[in-house]
């Protein structure tokens, strides 16, 4: 019997490998996806976990020990739970406030502006503050250029279906990587905000994998850039 495309990892660099995954948005498909790194003792690094299958739980083993379970922001861990009864030597990882949010969540670790040394040597993070309603971390895996970027921007280069392309629509974010208009609503301090984002402009940045939409392969620096030419 074939693999599903949806538990399959793809490959995009040495060591970076997502999974995704159907996921919908008040009745929208706007898809998901799950990116598993490979950490230089060996351990994954897995940021935003899709929805849990034992088909995905075997495919994120056959590419190594989970040594940490990510939450980038206040909304991507609604699968977390499930994930960590699965892998309960896993650390699981998430920002201030989830705890508040999600009391049964177990969380073992929360993220601040530096790296933890498990993860440094690869890893560089970027808290984007002023959303609180997101608090969203940014990633960026050196060896391979890529940023990770969970709901800050999204990359739909063509609608599947007239909900999605309505709801891209009302988003502004049909035909190209960009920042979602809701952003505008959640943002409190434009100031604070822009100074992380301008930090994470440091990085060089080729890739950008999102959490919804398409990977962007190539231009991630300047696509960021051009994304929150608003703020």
């Amino acid at each position: 019997m074939p693999t599903p495309p949806d538990t399959a990892p793809r490959g995009l660099a040495d060591d970076v490998h997502v999974f995704e995954a159907p996921f919908s948005f008040y009745g929208v498909p706007v898809g998901g996806r799950m990116t598993v790194l490979r950490l230089p003792d060996g351990g994954l690094w897995v940021h935003s976990p899709v929805a849990f299958t034992p088909e995905r739980r075997a495919a994120v083993e056959a590419l190594g020990k989970v040594r940490f379970l990510v939450a980038p922001n206040l909304m991507h861990h609604v699968h977390l739970p499930d994930w960590a009864a699965a892998f309960p030597d896993a650390r699981v990882v998430a920002p201030a406030g989830l705890r508040v949010k999600q009391p049964a969540l177990r969380i073992d670790q929360e993220l601040d502006d530096t790296p933890d040394p498990a993860w440094a040597p690869v890893l560089d993070q970027m808290h984007v503050r002023g959303m609180p309603q997101l608090n969203e971390f940014l990633f960026f895996h050196r060896p391979s250029r890529t940023l990770l970027v969970t709901d800050l921007a999204f990359h739909y280069p063509r609608a599947e279906g007239l909900r999605q392309r309505a709801y891209l629509l009302l988003d502004g974010v049909l035909g190209k990587f960009a920042a979602p208009r809701f952003l505008r609503l959640v943002t409190k301090d434009r100031e604070a905000a822009r100074a992380a984002l301008q930090r994470a402009l440091r990085w060089d940045v080729e890739r950008v994998v999102v959490c919804h939409g398409q990977v962007l392969e190539h231009g991630g620096h300047k696509a960021l850039h051009d994304a929150f030419t608003w703020l």
